[in-house]
């Protein structure tokens, strides 16, 4: 394949502007990239088509596979930089099994805990093993539940970054740099490439307006195989269950600093929202698809639903029984509250949890790029994430095996050893629990 490094004057068009998107027009321009253009559909940032709009996100270094590990590290390290500090939130992390947890929920746990344990960049003193409901206690006093046989860990080195605000954070910074977004239906929503012969050459958007670009590089999630059918064999979305419990500002001070609480068989949660009093829990699952007919591998494809449905619907019932639970086990004093603001949040998944960061086989020039594969653990990569597209495009190839464009898959989108449970498709959810907003609140800072 013939190289060639592209000009820092060279238009760039980077497509989404998801957690992906702005970590890479952020490296970009602050290596003197000039020539910047990033489009979504989103009429603001954070785009609620992205995963990364939330109102927090897990920020850890445990993993079965040390690579990840050691990418975290370094991600923690920038998290804890002048830029980004004020949106992470070093409160440590349990992690832990119920009694009911599987054989294999156990062993991915012990794997995980296995990466750090002895992992010479984890400063002294920073893991505390937890096997009974007093050790809980003591790296989080305000959880008076039973947590009857949990068993697992705590570590210091982690915790959770604000999303949606380290979002809009880099928008404006990427924005002050002269990066130029093009945001909303009509003129950010890219509907097709354009090619001439194999070369592209930017994007039309459904407005019909075209934006053209020497590189362009896709940087969707669980949505990507609409614009690049090839990836459906890929990269399967999939979504799970998020909810809130709204608290009052004297409940939210008696939470504040809690560690995040991951139960890997049941959902996890972070300490309340220092401006909002929201309480985020989410379930854990296999996830949820959304398959439909498509050409190429299988006949089907999983895609993001976008129907009017998805906001009113709320959650699966077996989801919200996890989040109660958990509720139950480890803050019962909040058990009466309702969860509000529930949905379901879609992200693009791999078959080996790996990301996919490559050239589009079949295209020339290095002229279209890929970045995706989120696998729902990508959010805390943002600082560093970046600096990933940057190499292969200044390379003008993939070196990393595991993050190359993969044409011979040999496991299936439900064979991801640390996920519990099986898949299960939309259209086979029996029994939603509608949707419950909360009155927006402001609380003073806690």
């Amino acid at each position: 394949m013939a190289t060639s490094t592209p000009s820092k004057k060279d238009p760039i068009l980077i497509i989404g502007a998801g957690t992906f998107g702005l970590s890479t027009a952020y490296e970009l321009t602050y290596h003197g990239y000039q020539n910047i253009t990033v489009l979504d559909r989103a009429s603001e940032i954070p785009s609620p088509y992205s995963a990364g709009c939330d109102l927090n996100k897990i920020v850890r270094a445990e993993y079965e596979d040390p690579f990840y590990t050691e990418l975290a590290l370094e991600a923690i390290s920038v998290w804890q930089s002048p830029f980004f500090a004020p949106f992470y939130r070093p409160t440590g992390l349990v992690i832990a099994n119920s009694a009911a947890a599987s054989q294999r929920e156990r062993d991915s746990l012990s794997k995980s805990f296995g990466s750090i344990e002895h992992n010479p960049k984890f400063p002294a003193g920073s893991l505390f093993q937890i096997n009974s409901r007093d050790n809980l206690r003591a790296v989080a006093p305000p959880l008076t539940g039973a947590a009857e046989g949990w068993m697992g860990y705590y570590n210091k080195l982690g915790g959770y970054a604000r999303a949606g605000r380290a979002m809009k954070a880099m928008y404006d910074a990427c924005a002050a740099r002269g990066v130029q977004f093009v945001l909303g239906p009509r003129d950010g929503h890219v509907t097709s490439l354009l090619f001439d012969g194999k070369r592209c050459l930017g994007a039309q958007a459904a407005s019909g307006r075209k934006h053209e670009a020497s590189r362009t590089i896709v940087c969707l999630g669980a949505d990507v195989a609409r614009l690049i059918p090839a990836l459906g064999g890929q990269i399967t979305a999939k979504a799970w269950s998020v909810a809130h419990i709204q608290l009052t500002r004297e409940q939210a001070r008696g939470l504040a600093g809690i560690p995040v609480v991951n139960c890997r068989d049941l959902g996890f949660f972070f300490e309340p929202d220092a401006d909002t009093g929201l309480v985020k829990l989410a379930a854990h699952r296999a996830g949820l698809t959304n398959y439909q007919p498509a050409a190429g591998r299988n006949g089907q494809v999983s895609l993001p639903s976008h129907s009017k449905d998805d906001t009113t619907r709320g959650i699966p019932r077996d989801d919200e029984d996890r989040i109660v639970r958990l509720i139950a086990e480890t803050m019962p004093q909040f058990s009466h509250l309702p969860l509000v603001r529930k949905f379901i949040c879609w992200c693009g998944d791999t078959v080996d949890s790996n990301f996919i960061i490559d050239f589009v086989p079949g295209t020339e020039a290095q002229s279209l790029m890929v970045f995706s594969g989120d696998s729902g653990h990508a959010f805390k990569m943002l600082p560093v994430a970046g600096g990933w597209a940057r190499d292969v495009l200044e390379r003008g190839e993939q070196t990393l095996a595991r993050w190359k464009w993969k044409k011979d898959l040999k496991v299936g989108p439900d064979d991801i050893h640390w996920r519990p449970g099986g898949l299960e498709d939309l259209k086979d959810v029996k029994d939603w629990v509608p949707q419950t907003m909360a009155p927006s609140v402001r609380l003073e800072k806690l």
